[in-house]
């Protein structure tokens, strides 16, 4: 990373400030390769806290110099007109992915480390200082948008289902029925919580079922809740000990057919940088061929990157035969 471009940075935040951003919102994205010197940089708008996250290990006087540019931030007019509150920065790349606070409107520095968010309408949860990630992932808006469009009377199984964002958006649609199903308890249950905060009630949440299981272990379970007429597949890059995604992929993909109803959709996602959205298409054809590929969804705009296969690839199939 260069200091000589942070000035970039400052420039591209403070215009995108000028907008007055709402709810979750990436403000810079230095991860698309499109700003020499700060590929290794994001920075969120949360609502109201700002989010910087440095993705590599920099030199201590980069360091010097990023955060004296963060904190001119606070200084300038478009800070106070914003609302922003907070300004917190993450080093992604150390151990426990640690947070410290620059900045805050309150007393000695504190953030809330429990933020709640609005997108288009839904409520999510985020929990920052916590861990890597905090809850939501800002790339897959549109993904979520195309669920809740297409979901209505639907039974849908939702995999690595993460904070369970797929499962609101299709409630909020009006699903019939939904399976989450990830490994981790904790956040499933973050799920249910977003699930409350949307007032999902309690007959939504009766059609909701949340499973803490190893996927390849429980496909007698996933099959006793089918058939479903939309599938989303969601998967880490890698998860130790359970998921790689360039060995395991193929095994999911060719349970589809047997889980999926006649002209069920499947929303199948990628978000490796070295894994173009060919990847899913020829591995599809060769597992599961009776689903056809029928659109690649766009990334929100603030992701722009420079190379298209290097950010999300989010690809609707459809079941035809």
């Amino acid at each position: 990373m260069d200091s000589l471009a942070l000035p970039r940075l400052t420039e591209q935040v403070l215009y995108t400030l000028t907008q007055q951003p709402k709810g979750a919102l990436r403000l810079f994205h230095g991860r698309g390769k499109c700003f020499a010197g700060l590929e290794h940089i994001t920075v969120d708008w949360l609502e109201g806290q700002i989010l910087v996250s440095l993705f590599k290990e920099t030199s201590d006087e980069f360091l010097s110099a990023l955060n004296a540019h963060l904190l001119d931030w606070t200084e300038q007019p478009v800070w106070t007109n914003c609302g922003a509150s907070s300004l917190l920065l993450q080093h992604r790349h150390r151990e426990k992915s640690p947070t410290e606070c620059l900045f805050s409107h309150g007393a000695d520095n504190q953030y809330k480390a429990t933020q709640v968010v609005n997108e288009e309408g839904l409520l999510f949860q985020l929990d920052l200082g916590k861990n890597q990630n905090s809850g939501l992932f800002l790339d897959m808006r549109y993904g979520r948008r195309w669920v809740k469009e297409n979901s209505e009377n639907k039974r849908v199984l939702n995999l690595f289902s993460y904070t369970c964002g797929f499962s609101v958006a299709a409630i909020e649609g009006g699903a019939d029925f939904v399976v989450n199903l990830d490994m981790a308890k904790a956040v499933l249950n973050r799920g249910r919580e977003n699930h409350k905060l949307n007032k999902h009630n309690k007959h939504n949440l009766n059609n909701v079922k949340f499973f803490a299981h190893d996927i390849f272990k429980s496909w007698g379970k996933i099959k006793k809740y089918g058939l479903y007429d939309l599938i989303v597949i969601d998967p880490p890059t890698f998860q130790r000990g359970s998921f790689a995604l360039t060995k395991d992929y193929q095994k999911i993909l060719r349970r589809l057919p047997e889980l999926l109803t006649k002209n069920g959709h499947v929303l199948a996602c990628v978000n490796d940088p070295t894994l173009p959205a060919q990847f899913l298409i020829d591995g599809m054809k060769e597992n599961a061929p009776e689903l056809l590929f029928q659109q690649r969804l766009e990334n929100p705009p603030e992701f722009k990157d420079i190379d298209i296969e290097s950010g999300l690839k989010a690809l609707i199939f459809q079941r035809t035969l």
